[in-house]
């Protein structure tokens, strides 16, 4: 027999797969570390992990979409990664995606919660 809360937690990790690139993409206008951004993502209900994060960050970074330089603070260099020209414009894209995309789900779920 399946488990319903396990079907539903898989789903879920799925969904926030999915959207976690947008996510991230709308956060670097300015400059961030990886963990001051699992922080601001955190922050705004978005549960991220280390290990998810920073290899999405190097994937996107090897696509174009964000650029990053290493800094040294006091004696730590961390990476700082920022949106990028053409990570700008596919982030557009995507926010115009994400409504239509929203207003189709409004319409499909209706008052069902």
């Amino acid at each position: 027999m399946l488990d319903m809360e396990a079907i539903i937690q898989n789903l879920q990790q799925e969904m926030n797969r999915g959207t976690l690139v947008l996510a991230v993409l709308t956060q670097m206008d300015q400059q961030q570390y990886g963990y001051s951004l699992i922080q601001a993502l955190n922050d705004e209900g978005i549960m991220v992990e280390q290990n998810t994060l920073y290899p999405l960050l190097r994937r996107i970074e090897k696509q174009g979409l964000l650029e990053s330089i290493w800094q040294v603070e006091g004696n730590r260099p961390r990476r700082y990664y920022k949106i990028s020209e053409l990570g700008i414009k596919v982030r557009k894209e995507l926010i115009k995606e994400w409504k239509l995309l929203e207003k189709s789900m409004a319409n499909l779920i209706g008052g069902e919660v």
